[in-house]
């Protein structure tokens, strides 16, 4: 095939482009290379074609799509704490920057996309969560650019497959991402802000594993479909900063701090629609992709 990933030159993006090559497809991405964190930290392998250009720029867009026979739409702005204090740049680059790439596929006859989604469309309440669940209480303005997202892509009438992302982690990751935070603070032997009482969970996803989803996604892509890509297994905010003390060789110093507006208690992903729809499942162990994270730095 030959892909076109939005977004390419980020965390995901990076490790997703690589994994089409590795199978012999044409990669083409595109990247404006925003500051949502250090453009220095973001690049593409080597063969593949960089666009540098913005998702909400149509011209741009029918350009990269020239030749394409599918999309992994990864571009977006990250961050759920960062959209309550500022919700306007993930309404542009989440909601009109999807619809920008959902019209443009159209005029270019583009029928096949994988749009990465998230966890968070699920909102604040317990889990496992599935894919049936109404997703209709986002908790945060990055949550419902997410959920509008979707919303967007059924009604484009394409091939489209929202993937759910839960927690993604390993090398390459976003310095703001909370296990890539731990790790850096850790390692300085600086105080670990932590939010809360350390009671909540989230469902972490190894990248490999779920760059071996969106790939499934991108291959089985027929109608629209919804599927949950994700570890299977909550992991305590307590494990998590074990798994960071033990991996990194250090004493965590610990600053408790108030909870904050958007974070769910808990996520946990049904993984029932990826085994029997993808063959997919998740192979890292959380506590074993906390180490090879750690010695990738």
């Amino acid at each position: 095939m030959h892909v076109l990933v939005t977004g390419g030159a980020g965390f995901i993006g990076q490790h997703v482009c690589a994994a089409l090559l590795a199978r012999g497809d044409q990669v083409r991405a595109m990247d404006n290379f925003d500051e949502g964190y250090d453009p220095a930290l973001k690049k593409v392998p080597t063969g593949v074609e960089l666009v540098r250009a913005d998702v909400c720029d149509p011209k741009s867009v029918r350009r990269a799509l020239h030749t394409i026979d599918g999309v992994i739409h990864l571009a977006g702005r990250g961050g759920v704490r960062q959209s309550v204090a500022d919700p306007e740049p993930y309404g542009r680059n989440n909601v009109a920057g999807t619809m920008t790439v959902l019209k443009a596929m159209a005029e270019r006859h583009v029928r096949r996309m994988v749009l990465a989604s998230s966890s968070s469309v699920y909102g604040s309440g317990g889990g496992p969560f599935r894919e049936s669940d109404a997703a209709d209480r986002p908790a945060s303005p990055y949550a419902a650019s997410k959920r509008a997202a979707e919303l967007f892509c059924y009604a484009s009438g394409l091939d489209v497959t929202a993937a759910r992302l839960f927690s993604i982690y390993g090398p390459g990751q976003r310095p703001d991402m909370a296990i890539a935070r731990f790790v850096r603070l850790a390692r300085a032997s600086e105080a670990i802000p932590v939010y809360g009482d350390g009671s909540s969970s989230r469902d972490y996803t190894w990248i490999a594993d779920a760059v071996d989803g969106l790939l499934r996604c991108l291959d089985r892509a027929d109608g629209y479909n919804v599927v949950n890509i994700g570890g299977g297994t909550p992991v305590p905010l307590t494990a998590v900063l074990a798994a960071v003390g033990d991996a990194t060789r250090k004493q965590l110093r610990i600053q408790w701090l108030p909870p904050q507006p958007g974070d769910a208690p808990i996520t946990h992903a049904s993984l029932r629609i990826a085994n029997e729809w993808l063959g997919w499942s998740p192979k890292m162990p959380f506590r074993d992709g906390v180490g090879r994270y750690v010695a990738s730095l």
